[in-house]
């Protein structure tokens, strides 16, 4: 596992720029996991990841149909857990086809389903910074399958902390 990877975001568009360059790096098979509190991102995240992967729509969430199918250069299957109530419901969806399949798979609320996703998936936190401006993405435990494709973002995440510090 490598060094945890902490990114403040000051904007929708930063946060959906670095999810671009998770979804311009994304290889077939790759399993995003979002965790965080409403309004945190996740969303402007996945949108993001689906810009990058060649998908024009604009991704929004899938609170109500659980989960919505993008194309572009890799199928992106975007699941939205937010209204499961136990983690066995998430297989019920189809998720399992899905997470073991050619496409990539951004699932928000997460956290509601953790006991069901294999270990080699990549979770990212979001949440509110304390002062409360902003977002941060927290990556802890990355998988190997994700470490070199993740260097886009520690480049991303220097030239925010250099912006910021010139303020």
């Amino acid at each position: 596992m490598s060094e945890p990877l902490l990114i403040r975001t000051s904007s929708p568009e930063e946060t959906q720029a670095l999810g671009r360059l998770l979804g311009e790096n994304a290889q077939p098979g790759d399993v995003f996991l979002l965790s965080g509190p409403l309004g945190a991102g996740k969303t402007c995240l996945t949108q993001g990841i689906a810009w990058g992967a060649g998908v024009v729509e604009y991704a929004r969430s899938p609170t109500f149909v659980i989960m919505t199918r993008y194309l572009g250069r890799l199928t992106l299957y975007h699941f939205d857990l937010y209204r499961i109530n136990d983690p066995l419901e998430a297989w019920d969806l189809g998720l399992e086809e899905q997470i073991f399949g050619d496409g990539i798979c951004v699932v928000e609320w997460a956290e509601r389903a953790e006991e069901v996703f294999p270990p080699d998936c990549l979770w990212i936190e979001l949440d509110y910074p304390e002062d409360g401006e902003g977002r941060t993405l927290s990556i802890t435990d990355v998988p190997p399958r994700y470490q070199a494709r993740l260097d886009p973002l520690r480049a991303f995440a220097k030239e925010l902390g250099s912006r910021s510090d010139a303020c």
